[in-house]
């Protein structure tokens, strides 16, 4: 074999060719399919959205009006807005689950491993991406992206010390690597697939054509990327094109076609047996040996012809690096229906109406004159404008007459009016006033209008979600353990999408939180969670800040706390002196009341021994009979008050014994009181 010079250019082999034609020979096919099917539509799509007009949009022959009406624009506008802004809206959009094993005996760090894959993110402007994917499935039904690894030169600001000099340092920058990868978006248009299957996966290959600059193609020859082959230029195919142009632009442009999928392995790498002979498992004539012994490759293809690249599949988990999810679920189909598809019919409708109108107001409201030819000056040019002087041949009144059409109806307006609130309607991004009937705008009927529109838009969101999101990120983290080892090891990591509501979703969440809020009134426990809601859906730039603050709001303050427990203890303080000056008084009053009850019972005896002691003394001498019985009666007279005088004092015994169990219960209580306050400590 010849060994090529470094000024050859190489020369296909018979392998090269078959790989080349039975790509190109598939790909023709599809795109024939794809033309057929979904060209046409695409290309109104776009025109739609971008408010262009052309000559196949007229709804009518006659029509001369070339407004095309912004109620689809709205729309897709709308839920493009609502749909980012519940993915990238608080921030994080993925999480990583926390169940790794430790690598090596060591753990792994998830937040350090998340913060890392979000800076890189940020650095190859994931969201920019994500965000021109999201707007064409709003436009053409389906987003597709493309993934791709990239090593990339990054200047970073650097000092060095001057060998040989003490103190002094040199300032530049140092040249750097770093793996890159990025999401490309591909617009429909430029996309092929096999009709046969129902996702990336399922079919047999896809494939992305485009128009790119032939300076990037030689340098991926100087790298060593593509094949050193004779390239040119080629331009014919307008419908490649990103966007529709009144002239394309011409020069320097080469059409890549970029083929993920299978294809024989024969056509990569001879496979053969021990004897050195082809291993053929069907016959040669058969149609199921052209597809025997697939293996996932990539090729890349110039101008239809030229074989730029072709390896099988280099990536570790053998994945096709492209993604594609449906706006709107079309059931098994790769394609999916997007706003402008939802929206089409009732746009068009509108078009009509108001393209009616702007037509009739060219016959109702523009001068138009009837006049008799034959007595006009010879050679006069009749026009119409303010100042305008007429030579006619007679009485001007008869030979000019001005007239129209009959006169403009607003009911066109009126019914282009109905015709959006149904595109509105179609699309479920109506707003307030439009959502619900003039007969049911209470609380529940716009809770029930707004709770669908949610369920329209997670709808949307989960199919992000899963079918997009969620792949790329996994597919991201398995190129960055495959190519930059050493920044993210190679562990089986679980990914979550942590999107969470729209604007509107949440401002309907607002006001369920202030509905909560009002009926359970401002001293409710839960207080602090329902603000912590509220401060969660909020759109404010510090309502972290804010919902940190609540939370230590929550928690209780050690002084305050201090300051309560010095409270306490001074409060058990004080009951137990109460309890002790209660019991000593408690005390006084039993022994006081037992010294009045042996008085009052002693009492008597002594006043009778009294009594006796004076009638017998000092009687009269000869009358001491007389005189003895009247001192007994005086006695009884004095017993018996004597007598009243200790009923009073029994009286006023049993009161102070009341009295002393007053006060027992008061001590019982007192105590009661303490017991509860240690144990409170």
């Amino acid at each position: 074999m010849d060994i090529l010079k470094q000024n050859d250019f190489e020369e296909p082999t018979e392998s090269d060719k078959e790989l080349t034609d039975f790509v190109v020979s598939h790909c023709d096919r599809w795109r024939d399919y794809r033309d057929t099917n979904f060209l046409p539509k695409y290309l109104e799509y776009e025109r739609i959205f971008r408010g262009e007009w052309a000559a196949e949009d007229k709804t009518r022959d006659s029509e001369r009006s070339r407004i095309v009406t912004p109620a689809t624009q709205q729309a897709v506008e709308t839920r493009h807005a609502e749909i980012m802004e519940a993915i990238f809206g608080q921030g994080d959009f993925f999480d990583i689950e926390d169940d790794l094993k430790d690598i090596n005996g060591n753990p792994m760090d998830v937040e350090a491993l998340k913060a890392q894959l979000m800076e890189d993110f940020k650095q190859d402007k994931i969201r920019k991406s994500i965000d021109q994917i999201e707007l064409m499935a709003e436009i053409y039904g389906t987003g597709i992206g493309e993934i791709v690894v990239k090593t990339e030169k990054v200047f970073e600001p650097a000092t060095q010390a001057i060998p040989g000099q003490t103190g002094q340092a040199a300032i530049g920058v140092v040249e750097k690597s770093r793996i890159a990868i990025k999401i490309i978006p591909v617009n429909p248009k430029n996309f092929l697939y096999d009709p046969n299957g129902t996702s990336i996966d399922d079919c047999m290959g896809v494939a992305i054509e485009k128009f790119v600059g032939i300076q990037k193609i030689v340098e991926g020859m100087e790298k060593g990327i593509y094949r050193k082959v004779d390239i040119g230029t080629d331009s014919d195919d307008n419908d490649l094109e990103p966007t529709q142009e009144v002239t394309q632009y011409r020069d320097d442009k080469v059409r890549l076609l970029t083929y993920y999928g299978l294809v024989p392995r024969e056509y990569l790498k001879q496979l053969e047996n021990e004897g050195g002979e082809v291993v053929d498992l069907f016959p040669e004539d058969s149609v199921a040996d052209d597809y025997a012994d697939m293996v996932e490759a990539i090729v890349v293809i110039a101008n239809e012809g030229l074989l730029l690249k072709a390896e099988e599949n280099p990536y570790m988990m053998k994945d096709r690096p492209v993604i594609a999810y449906q706006d709107d679920t079309v059931p098994n189909r790769l394609l999916g229906r997007g706003t402008v598809e939802k929206s089409y019919n009732m746009q068009k409708a509108i078009d009509a109406q108001v393209r009616s109108h702007l037509d009739s107001l060219a016959l109702t409201t523009s001068p138009m004159m009837g006049m008799d030819a034959t007595r006009l000056p010879r050679g006069a040019k009749f026009e119409v404008k303010p100042g305008k002087a007429f030579l006619v041949n007679g009485n001007p009144s008869e030979i000019l007459y001005p007239f129209k059409f009959g006169e403009t109806s607003l009911n066109n307006l009126n019914t282009a009016k109905e015709f959006e609130r149904m595109l509105l309607q179609a699309t479920g991004t109506m707003d307030s006033q439009g959502m619900v009937s003039n007969g049911n705008r209470d609380g529940a009927g716009m809770s029930m209008a707004v709770a669908t529109i949610i369920k329209k838009y997670k709808r949307t969101l989960v199919n992000f979600q899963e079918d997009f999101l969620i792949p790329f990120i996994q597919k991201a983290s398995f190129r960055y353990m495959q190519f930059d080892s050493e920044r993210y090891p190679s562990v089986d990591m679980k990914f979550i999408a942590t999107a969470t509501l729209g604007i509107i979703a949440r401002e309907y969440e607002q006001q369920q939180f202030i509905g909560l809020l009002q009926t359970l009134g401002p001293n409710t426990p839960v207080l602090p969670l329902i603000l912590k809601g509220i401060l969660n859906n909020s759109s404010l730039s510090n309502r972290y800040e804010l919902m940190a603050a609540l939370d230590q709001m929550s928690q209780p303050n050690p002084e305050a706390k201090q300051m309560q427990d010095m409270q306490q203890q001074l409060a058990l303080q004080a009951a137990q002196a109460q309890i002790a000056v209660s019991t000593t008084q408690a005390e006084q009053n039993r022994a006081e009341a037992q010294k009045l009850s042996v008085e009052t019972q002693l009492m008597p005896q002594e006043m009778q021994a009294k009594v006796l002691a004076s009638a017998t003394k000092n009687l009269p001498a000869g009358n001491e009979s007389n005189e003895f019985d009247k001192r007994v009666k005086i006695a009884e007279l004095m017993l018996k008050e004597a007598d009243i005088k200790n009923k009073s004092k029994i009286v006023e015994l049993q009161m102070n014994n009341a009295k002393s169990n007053v006060v027992d219960m008061e001590n019982q209580f007192l105590e009661k009181l303490a017991t509860e306050l240690n144990y409170g400590n």
